[in-house]
């Protein structure tokens, strides 16, 4: 049986008349980007604080509840954390002092669905590979191919990253040595490197049968994104034991033991500049905190545009000119990736009762993922482009011991911002009635698709709620409700601006768009940030560990 380690914690609101201590270092946002690198800081003695605007901790790993139901908002399975010895478990273990606990999923841990049949993905590897070859006989070569491939992202991807934790005069300097393995493979899109290897549209198809989790289809999408997807569950999927709260409840109780703040509903307003250089930040409520170092985890585009306003609009004589147009001009060179719609679903009946299982479902209309997502933006009466779900009741050992006799899942598929912007001016749970009936055809719509891949579920749904991309920008503070931060093209991964160091001295990034989107990406991004402000090779580091 499964042993209940699990934490909850208290974060209040920040109050300077309770609040006594200095700090080294300001961290906007609590996602899992933010709290690695305040957890890194505050280990080696830095003293931070981390404001967080929204009323809860950890970013997209926080859960929210409807009684009796409570599901995550964005962590769905992470790869390679159940082998001690992997990176991203050692980095977990660090900044958590081995509290965090992991459940390994079934063997098979995705299901690729089209209408003519379902691909089961299997770990370990060798059964994946197995399997490939079995339903593509004639394409052997092809997926050997694939799988060396994959290999060499893996290797490619170690240069590119380290390069990004450099010193920024250095790093320009190697980019071109350290880069180049990834830039030949980051270059091409996923389809055109694929294509490469194979005609074979289903097969393309099957291999792309992911793409949701960076948000990107194939012929968008660069290759490295693709095959580091495919790569980071090769060995099977996990999730946090007592839920994906529990990643933020152990990095917090980190960061408070080693002499860490951290505040809810305490937004950041503004980076306060002066002469070029970050040196406070002004809160929602108006109030100051002067600091020397401040990171933000807000993504790109939010920095600029809502931290950075009266520091880019203000024909202020003291600031670089220059540098400034350079940022906004770098900028023009990404794009936001879409939203989605998510339905959360509260069901009568246990996990095993109504026979859930742990393997996440990619359901599809076709193998041309373009081709889906193309005719749902067109219309979206067309058939949906992606139906993903999971059932993180199923995957948390813990789930029965506090909620017996109900389980929880999640459906998700895409959305554009620009379909809900007739009620962005209207504040959550107040947009009328015509907002409300909007959500409920996309909902019946998603619920008539998990009815047909398990119509056992049929009578047993208690409670639904959709998410629309205005509840993304509410929560995570996305302007337009975007999932993924900026669209993983390969156009993004030769954004040489996109790291730690921002263009204004003291101003540090991280987040998913200095690395790429995800919890393990985010989570590095976080040691990134810190490595550079803390002059620090902390990858060598948690490698000797």
């Amino acid at each position: 049986m499964q042993k209940d380690n699990t934490r909850s914690i208290s974060v209040g609101k920040f109050d300077s008349s309770q609040t006594n201590a200095s700090y080294d270092v300001i961290v906007i946002g609590s996602g899992i980007s933010g709290l690695c690198c305040a957890a890194l800081l505050v280990e080696k003695g830095r003293r931070v604080l981390v404001l967080e605007k929204h009323f809860k901790v950890g970013g997209y790993t926080h859960t929210f509840k409807r009684q009796p139901y409570e599901w995550d908002v964005g962590l769905h399975y992470i790869g390679e954390v159940h082998k001690k010895d992997t990176p991203v478990r050692k980095l977990f273990d660090r900044i958590t002092d081995d509290t965090l606990g992991w459940a390994k999923m079934d063997d098979n841990y995705d299901r690729i669905i089209f209408p003519d049949r379902t691909y089961d993905f299997y770990s370990p590897r060798e059964r994946l590979v197995e399997d490939l070859k079995s339903w593509f006989p004639q394409e052997v070569l092809a997926i050997d191919r694939y799988m060396d491939l994959i290999d060499l992202v893996s290797k490619a991807c170690k240069g590119y990253f380290m390069n990004k934790a450099m010193p920024k005069i250095l790093g320009q300097i190697l980019s071109p040595i350290l880069a180049r393995p990834f830039y030949r493979l980051s270059d091409l899109t996923t389809y055109q490197q694929i294509s490469q290897l194979t005609g074979d549209e289903r097969l393309l198809g099957v291999l792309t049968g992911q793409w949701g989790d960076y948000g990107l289809t194939p012929r968008k999408s660069s290759f490295v994104m693709a095959a580091a997807v495919i790569g980071h569950y090769l060995d099977g999927g996990n999730y946090p034991v007592g839920g994906s709260s529990q990643i933020a409840a152990n990095i917090v109780n980190f960061i408070r033991k080693n002499g860490g703040d951290i505040f809810v509903s305490s937004g950041v307003d503004e980076v306060l500049i002066r002469r070029g250089k970050a040196v406070g930040v002004r809160l929602d409520s108006g109030e100051e905190l002067p600091v020397s170092h401040v990171v933000s985890s807000a993504g790109v585009i939010n920095t600029r545009y809502r931290l950075l306003k009266s520091y880019y609009d203000l024909d202020d004589r003291d600031l670089d000119l220059n540098r400034n147009l350079d940022f906004d001009r770098q900028l023009q060179k990404v794009t936001p990736t879409m939203g989605h719609l998510c339905l959360h679903i509260g069901l009568k009946g246990s996990a095993e009762e109504l026979k859930l299982g742990t393997a996440n479902r990619w359901i599809y209309p076709s193998y041309d993922h373009d081709q889906n997502v193309e005719n749902f933006v067109r219309d979206q009466s067309c058939d949906l482009p992606v139906l993903f779900l999971s059932f993180g009741s199923a995957k948390d050992p813990l789930w029965s011991k506090h909620s017996p006799g109900i389980s929880t899942m999640e459906a998700i598929t895409l959305a554009h911002y620009q379909w809900f912007t007739k009620w962005e001016e209207r504040p959550w749970r107040s947009r009328g009635e015509d907002y409300e009936a909007l959500k409920e055809t996309y909902a019946l719509r998603m619920l008539d698709k998990v009815y047909e891949q398990l119509p056992q579920l049929e009578g047993k749904v208690d409670f639904y709620e959709l998410s629309t991309p205005l509840s993304t920008r509410d929560m995570a503070h996305y302007r337009h409700g975007e999932l993924y931060g900026i669209e993983h093209t390969p156009q993004r991964f030769r954004q040489n601006w996109l790291r730690p160091q921002s263009p204004i001295k003291g101003l540090y990034l991280t987040g998913q768009d200095t690395v790429t989107a995800g919890v393990t990406g985010a989570l590095f991004s976080g040691l990134i940030t810190a490595s550079v402000m803390l002059k620090r090779n902390l990858f060598q580091e948690l490698n000797n560990s």
